[in-house]
């Protein structure tokens, strides 16, 4: 599977011990900067890779709020055939991290805890519908897994920054709370996204201790942002986590899908016309430009009409900048536009296509079509060389004409306005 996404794959030499004078994270850790976690919605597309191959397993959002200077973390994975998901809420003081509460369902189980000196819950297995009451030592200071990702943005990094934070994770089958994550290295990394094209970003490369497993974390300078997570799956399969930028939106105008359908289905309007290439479309040779008379649309030819808006006028100009810089894709259409969109078929040998029940106001009306043209031009047969009695005197160019014949291509754009219902309106859809 071909991706245009960034791989990013680190092969780290990773020693399973901690540094000496490594400096220790925990909720209330001055390094810990809440400020940067924004109450806002976030997709990540999730993908297992390995080498070139790139398989789509999911998505997973993070969704933050806060409420009575608590932060409320809701997380939802859900694989790529949307059959099942697991869902995770964790909520943590505003402004240390420390843990309040954590709820989980998945196809397997149901559980929650409360956090204190003694963690309290409950364990329910779907598998043998049975509880089980949880009263667990709490384990000292810890970060709540569900919120271990967006910790690592609430950090100070910078080039060389070390430390190590214990993350708490229940498994019923395993009496082992917590597991230590160190920070083994922090450097510049230029990411690059499909949409928004370059960020200078930190690479956060961290160590699971007890497994050995790797994280590599790529968090923006500026906003710190979480653009992409990676996770070691061994066997060189990775988990690739990559930013779906929910608020990148860079059309301001809204597309309005009610108000388009209607547009073009409850009225009596009319719009006729013909569409065709101008004469002296296409090739110039040596001065002399194309000649054939007009070029029909050929029969068949399939003519787009949808109501103008601000939005397509936004979308139009934004496009043709991103085109003029060359540095970003162009922004694709509202996945609701093609609702508002009529279609026509040239009916005809002259062009000819028409399109009813309209409502007054702007339309923008589009043909694309092939055709053979042709053009006269005049090349040299030779030369006809003058003498008298005293020797040369001069010289003619003779001349002759052709006429080649060439495949060219119109593309055609223009706007009808309908003043009144019920109107006729005819147009000349020709190639400028």
């Amino acid at each position: 599977m071909h991706m245009n996404k960034q791989t990013l794959i680190l092969v780290l030499n990773l020693l399973p011990f901690i540094a000496l004078c490594q400096k220790m994270i925990a909720p209330g850790s001055p390094d810990i900067n809440t400020s940067y976690l924004k109450p806002q919605k976030s997709l990540y597309t999730v993908y297992y890779v390995k080498d070139t191959s790139w398989t789509k397993k999911g998505t997973m959002t993070y969704d933050i709020s806060y409420e009575n200077n608590q932060l409320i973390f809701h997380y939802k994975y859900t694989d790529k055939s949307n059959e099942w998901s697991n869902i995770r809420t964790s909520i943590a003081d505003a402004k240390t991290l420390r843990s309040i509460s954590y709820q989980s369902e998945s196809s397997g189980s149901k559980f929650n805890l409360d956090f204190g000196e003694t963690i309290r819950g409950n364990y329910y297995s779907k598998k043998t519908k049975k509880d089980k009451i949880l009263n667990l030592k709490s384990p000292g200071s810890f970060i709540d897994f569900n919120l271990a990702d967006n910790m690592m943005t609430t950090l100070p990094l910078t080039v060389g920054y070390k430390g190590t934070f214990s993350q708490f994770y229940y498994d019923d089958n395993s009496d082992t709370l917590t597991s230590n994550y160190i920070i083994k290295e922090v450097k510049s990394y230029a990411y690059r996204s499909p949409k928004t094209g370059n960020h200078d970003t930190w690479l956060a490369s961290v160590l699971e201790e007890s497994t050995g497993a790797i994280y590599n974390y790529v968090i923006d300078k500026k906003d710190h942002r979480l653009w992409q997570r990676e996770m070691s799956l061994g066997n060189g399969m990775w988990e690739i986590c990559t930013n779906e930028e929910l608020d990148y939106q860079p059309i301001k105008s809204q597309f309005n899908k009610e108000q388009a359908v209607q547009q073009i289905t409850t009225g009596s309007s009319v719009i006729t016309g013909t569409a065709y290439a101008k004469d002296n479309t296409g090739k110039k040779l040596g001065g002399l430009v194309n000649t054939a008379k007009k070029q029909f649309a050929p029969k068949g030819t399939e003519i787009t009409l949808f109501p103008n808006s601000a939005y397509y006028e936004e979308w139009t100009a934004v496009n043709k900048k991103i085109k003029k810089q060359g540095k970003i894709p162009e922004v694709p259409l509202d996945s609701n536009f093609g609702a508002g969109i009529k279609k026509a078929k040239v009916y005809d040998d002259e062009g000819h296509f028409e399109f009813a029940d309209l409502l007054p106001g702007t339309y923008v009306i589009m043909a694309s079509f092939d055709f053979t043209n042709s053009y006269n031009y005049s090349y040299v047969t030779g030369y006809t060389n003058y003498y008298n009695y005293w020797g040369y005197t001069g010289s003619n160019t003779n001349y002759a004409s052709a006429r080649q014949h060439y495949r060219d291509q119109a593309h055609i754009e223009k706007r009808v306005t309908i003043d009144k219902n019920g109107e006729k309106k005819e147009v000349n859809l020709k190639d400028n």
